[in-house]
């Protein structure tokens, strides 16, 4: 007898056996349920979330961007950068705060300029960031350029050693903590006292004349300014907790139509702005009904909580819009401004 065959037939033994065993059967079907009871509605009749008039329209050659708002789906993240465009709008003309967080990523994608003419024309009235952000946004005022290759520069120790971006961040530390200026406000003071060659996009000139705070929230060795010999951790402490009161000023006064922007800090712009709220209210400010916002290209943990949702729950509204920076901060601020020119 062949093998294949013999194997065969052991197989065949086999399957038998285990049958006979378990007792297993192919004749006996799996119950159905029945479908005749099942009640019916029309679908036009029945209440629904989507109707035809939220759809979007085709956009055309030549389109102009009110055109272009106008043509968007009329449902969920397009109409609440419509509703945070005109929150802004709103709070710029009855005098309320527009606070604007930010990270070190917007300022290296290229951010800076929309923002400061934001600021010129009333729609900002407060930025506050962290460390990176100043840092890169210095860079780029004074010399055009920001964001070395780490990878090539840390294996040799070079990475973070640029003397001259120290010296300006070190020094207008140094020089807040001696005086009555901010932190940010001394940068800023500084690169426009030095009249550097990239002033006109640079956030921190920009606020410094425009007389708005730019406040400096520092976490000690999280910049490159940190590793060089002109840190000095008294001054950078006592700059960054005057800068925390300035800060807590602005909170204040968000009640009933102010705004606060959170543009990509992940981590310690929402911890500085979940204590200072805590703050105001403690000190019997009525810092409710203002709307919250979360830009940035995934949503994390504490720009949620510590943003969207827990500083409205006394009142007012927080809205979650994911995007990559470059995208979505024009878009916010050419709705902005159409919204403000359609009024």
């Amino acid at each position: 007898m062949g093998a294949l065959k013999l194997l065969k037939q052991r197989r065949s033994k086999t399957i038998y056996s285990l049958e006979a065993r378990f007792h297993w059967t192919t004749t006996m079907p799996y119950k159905e349920i029945d479908f005749s009871g099942v009640r019916t509605h029309s679908a036009a009749e029945r209440a629904s979330k989507v109707n035809t008039t939220v759809e979007g329209r085709p956009p055309w050659p030549g389109m102009g961007f009110a055109d272009f708002l106008d043509c968007l789906p009329k449902v969920l993240k397009a109409d609440e950068l419509k509703e945070v465009a005109r929150a802004m709008v709103k709070a710029k003309q009855v005098g309320k705060p527009v606070l604007v967080m930010l990270g070190g990523h917007v300022v290296k994608t290229g951010l800076s300029p929309i923002l400061a003419d934001l600021a010129a024309k009333g729609f900002i009235s407060h930025f506050a960031s962290n460390g990176s952000a100043a840092v890169h946004d210095a860079e780029l005022a004074l010399c055009g350029q920001t964001s070395e290759d780490v990878a090539a520069h840390l294996d040799d120790g070079s990475f973070g050693m640029a003397a001259d971006t120290a010296a300006m961040i070190n020094g207008a530390a140094r020089r807040a903590a001696a005086g009555q200026e901010g932190f940010g406000e001394a940068v800023g003071a500084l690169l426009v006292e030095g009249k550097v060659p990239h002033l006109e996009r640079a956030l921190l000139g920009r606020a410094f004349q425009l007389k708005i705070p730019y406040t400096l929230h520092v976490a000690l060795g999280t910049d490159i300014v940190h590793q060089h010999p002109s840190a000095d951790g008294a001054a950078i402490g006592a700059a960054s907790l005057r800068d925390f009161r300035i800060l807590a000023a602005t909170v204040s006064r968000l009640g009933q139509g102010g705004v606060v922007l959170n543009l990509g800090s992940a981590v310690i712009m929402p911890e500085v702005f979940l204590k200072a709220l805590a703050l105001c209210r403690n000190l019997g400010h009525d810092v409710k009904d203002f709307i919250t916002a979360n830009f940035d290209m995934i949503q994390h943990y504490r720009p949620r909580v510590n943003v969207v949702e827990r500083p409205v729950l006394k009142g007012g509204k927080g809205y979650a819009l994911t995007g990559h920076h470059e995208l979505m901060i024009p878009l916010l601020a050419a709705t902005v401004y159409t919204l403000e020119q359609s009024q």
